[in-house]
């Protein structure tokens, strides 16, 4: 049994020898810590703008009507947390079919080629969204992305059912 689970061990640790995982292992923690920096990036905002949901989070503020007026929405801050929010939605979906992908056997070019594209449209969004730049700049930079999900998607698909 101890041989067995040795064995398993070795395959695992040999997955990390793999290019393309590795490439995958990359651009994933890259988009993966963007996509954290977010919630630092709205806690800045709701700091700043003294913008905040939680009761608790205003008792630094005072209490009763002086710390009321700090509960409340801003413009700035729901403009961070939709960008979250989109990073949330695009991805968490980016990281399960990138892992398929990544292990369906694809050229290493080809997967470069995919998780470049996919990381730096996702970059350019986030500076589109918080800039904010003018559109199409980040509905491209979200469509681009997307559509690499998908070829991904489609890959994996191929391979494993033989579409």
């Amino acid at each position: 049994m101890s041989s067995m689970k040795s064995e398993e061990m070795a395959k695992s640790t040999q997955l990390i020898d793999n290019e393309v995982f590795r490439a995958y292992a990359t651009y994933t923690t890259i988009v993966l810590l963007k996509m954290m920096l977010m919630s630092l990036v709205t806690a800045y905002f709701r700091i700043t703008r003294k913008a905040f949901v939680n009761p608790e989070d205003v008792a630094s503020f005072g209490k009763g009507e002086t710390a009321k007026k700090y509960l409340r929405t801003d413009p700035d801050v729901e403009r961070v947390r939709r960008g979250h929010l989109n990073d949330l939605e695009n991805i968490v979906p980016f990281v399960g079919i990138g892992l398929l992908y990544a292990l369906s056997g694809p050229e290493l070019s080809t997967a470069l080629l995919h998780f470049r594209i996919f990381t730096g449209a996702r970059i350019l969004h986030t500076f589109a969204y918080l800039i904010p730049l003018p559109q199409p700049g980040r509905g491209l930079s979200w469509a681009v992305a997307y559509t690499v999900t998908i070829s991904m998607a489609y890959k994996v698909l191929k391979t494993a059912l033989y579409l």
